[in-house]
């Protein structure tokens, strides 16, 4: 098993990057996440998990180890595949992920790409027990991002950051976007239109 890759980015895509260790080029699936921590020329180490099928040998890499072990956690749910678990790191950071199954938070969880009402249960049955977070690493920003829609401004924030995963965008992006936005004084359709704007800056 290849458990890490040291090299230097040669190759840069939308769901990949190509990696040259002493010439020899490897090809690493990565989440959006990783893909914004790593530039071409760069030289890094990423943690890798070997995927074995009868037609490929696929490798897929972390820039962090929250990010690799919340990976193995996801893919030891039933119908969560390595490609799946992915694509859910693409749309939440591993702590945003362990907080809404520490909160039982189905509506934020059914959000995630792939994620239904009965997958989004099995997180919550299965790896409750295994990401509960220390008190001092919680932060308010993620709980406005998770917060399920109540009164106030924690609610339009709640509201924004669903649409805005909806379009595309990842806690990592929208975050630091809506903490610094005043959403006391805006309706949620303002919220978007302007955390739209301050994204597309970005």
């Amino acid at each position: 098993m290849i458990a890490y890759l040291r090299g230097r980015v040669s190759h840069l895509f939308l769901d990949a990057c190509f990696i040259d260790v002493n010439g020899i080029g490897y090809r690493v699936f990565i989440s959006d996440f990783t893909r914004r921590t790593i530039h071409v020329g760069t030289e890094l180490e990423l943690l890798t998990y070997l995927q074995v099928r009868e037609d490929a040998m696929i490798l897929f890499g972390f820039c962090s180890q929250d990010e690799y072990d919340m990976f193995h956690l996801l893919t030891s749910i039933n119908g969560i595949g390595p490609k799946g678990a992915m694509g859910i790191l693409s749309a939440s950071e591993p702590k945003g992920l362990s907080l809404a199954i520490s909160q039982k938070n189905i509506a934020w969880l059914t959000k995630l790409p792939g994620v239904g009402k009965k997958t989004a249960e099995r997180l919550i049955v299965e790896l409750f027990d295994k990401v509960s977070l220390p008190e001092n690493d919680v932060t308010d920003e993620m709980f406005v991002d998770l917060s399920p829609a109540g009164e106030g401004a924690a609610a339009v924030k709640a509201e924004a950051t669903k649409a805005l995963l909806a379009l595309g965008y990842v806690q990592s992006e929208i975050i630091p976007v809506l903490r610094k936005l005043d959403a006391k004084s805006l309706r949620v359709e303002e919220l978007i239109k302007v955390s739209l704007r301050e994204l597309s800056k970005r």
